[in-house]
């Protein structure tokens, strides 16, 4: 599931409130087979896995995709046009919850689970890195007219 600031991008409501980010954050169940799929799918894209600042052990199995999720470690997927962290930690949520009221968006004929706005904003808030309040404090007026529904114009 989509979360962080691309997936607060699938809010907006014109090109106008769009966000910048340099990566797209997937919120994954922790479930080491799962985790492993995701892996194998970002290689099939060309993507190198990394864990810190270390590529990503091999080989890719079951074993160490439960050390990767026994530790809640992220991963990172990056290539030329496309960086991906695969995170098992939203910062205030357990995974089940946010699941639960996720929304989905169809672009090009694909469903895409993203995580609701307002959980997204209050994960940023309960993560307190700099780099969240930044967000927050900068886009506050932006995220606040997509969370608080606009009223209906009466014809």
């Amino acid at each position: 599931m989509l979360i962080g600031v691309a997936g607060a991008n699938y809010y907006a409501r014109s090109t106008g409130t769009v966000f910048t980010t340099e990566d797209r954050d997937l919120f994954l169940p922790a479930i080491p087979r799962n985790e492993l799929s995701a892996w194998r799918v970002c290689r099939e894209l060309g993507l190198e896995l990394w864990c810190g600042d270390e590529p990503l052990g091999a080989p890719l199995d079951l074993v160490l995709a439960k050390a990767v999720v026994s530790r809640k470690a992220l991963v990172r997927a990056e290539g030329e046009r496309l960086t991906i962290d695969l995170t098992l930690v939203m910062a205030g949520f357990e995974f089940e919850a946010v699941w639960r009221n996720r929304r989905r968006f169809r672009v090009r004929g694909v469903s895409i689970p993203v995580a609701r706005l307002t959980d997204i904003v209050a994960s940023k808030a309960a993560a307190g890195r700099p780099k969240d309040r930044l967000f927050l404090a900068t886009h506050e007026e932006a995220l606040r007219d997509l969370i608080i529904p606009r009223p209906r114009r009466r014809s």
